[in-house]
Formats: C-alpha cells, sequence, structure tokens
C-alpha cells in the first residue's frame, strides 16, 4: 500500500516503548508517508523506556489536524505524560471528528480516554488499562489488533506486525474516500 504524498502525525514524550514507537514509524515511512514527530517541544531529544533517543521535529502547538491523514500513538509511559496536555486532547478530538484513523497500542489508549472519544468503540490494549478504556465507554476485547471505524488499536510490542499493518491498510482506505 502507497501511502506517498500523505503526512502522519505522532506523538512523543518520555519514556516512549521505543518498539512500538520505531516499529510504526519505520513501517509509515516506507510505505511513503511523511511522519512527523510532535512533542512538548519542537527540536527535541526525547528518550524511550529502553534509552533510544527520538528528536521531535515540532511542538504540539506547532501541528494543525487538517494536515494530516492519521495520528499515531505508541506506548509505554509517554501517554500518562501526553494525556495532561491541552493540546494532545484538542488534536486527538480533531482527528477523531473528521474520521481520520487513530492508532494506539499498549498503553497509549490513555490519550483516547482523556480526549474522551472510546465511548462504544471496541478496543485492545495492555490488560493493564482495560478498567480505563471500559470506564471510558471502551468494548475491551484481548486481541493483537481491532480496528473499529477510525481507531486502531494493538496490545503489546510482539503485536506490531499485525497492528502496523492494519493501521497501513486503514489509511490507504482513508487516502481513497
Amino acid at each position: 500500500m502507497e501511502l506517498k504524498g500523505y503526512k502522519v502525525l505522532a506523538l512523543v514524550d518520555e519514556e516512549f516503548e521505543d518498539l512500538e514507537m520505531w516499529y510504526p514509524v519505520l513501517r509509515l515511512r516506507e510505505t511513503g508517508a511523511e511522519v512527523h514527530i510532535a512533542g512538548p517541544k519542537a527540536n527535541t531529544v526525547y528518550h524511550g523506556k529502553y534509552g533510544v533517543p527520538l528528536i521531535s521535529e515540532y511542538s504540539f502547538d506547532d501541528v494543525k489536524s487538517e494536515d494530516y491523514i492519521g495520528l499515531y500513538v505508541p506506548g509505554g509511559w509517554a501517554p500518562d505524560k501526553l494525556r495532561r496536555y491541552a493540546q494532545v486532547l484538542q488534536l486527538t478530538r480533531e482527528f477523531h471528528s473528521a474520521a481520520k484513523p487513530i492508532a494506539h497500542i499498549c498503553h497509549a489508549g490513555w490519550v483516547l480516554a482523556s480526549a474522551k472519544i472510546c465511548a462504544g468503540y471496541t478496543m485492545t490494549s495492555t490488560p493493564g488499562i482495560k478498567d480505563d478504556l471500559e470506564n471510558a465507554g471502551a468494548i475491551w476485547v484481548d486481541q493483537e489488533v481491532v480496528v473499529d471505524r477510525n481507531i486502531v488499536s494493538g496490545r503489546r510490542p510482539p503485536d506490531l506486525p499485525a497492528f502496523t499493518r492494519e493501521f497501513v491498510r486503514v489509511l490507504a482506505d482513508f487516502t481513497q474516500k
């Protein structure tokens, strides 16, 4: 599937799960998508849980949802920080209101729960946030990947191949609308 000419926004903060950030970003770039990394500050080095660095290109204030076809939120401990930024929650709601693809894995469902967009969606995540997603109105299932309308969710790093494949498929389908 070719995504050349399309942009995807990925969110970062300290202690992202290294594989959950890098695997989808690299796979998206292999499809031709331009992936922009946004963090609390632009041009800042953020470190994954295992120390792998990633430099943000933009701050949350620098990006606009209308410039992107999809949003990616990696897991790790970063989502607990990301959900505290009003700009992140607003961006997430804007992507959702426009029915643009949003992908989250592991603990990243916290961002969607805090953005209040989970109600009525079937989702998966690490079992550690099952209660959080259910309390936010999601129907939680234990599967490697779940696609419900515009939201793609995954559990953990071993599920990255299936999760990323579905996110790419949903993005490609979105470009055909």
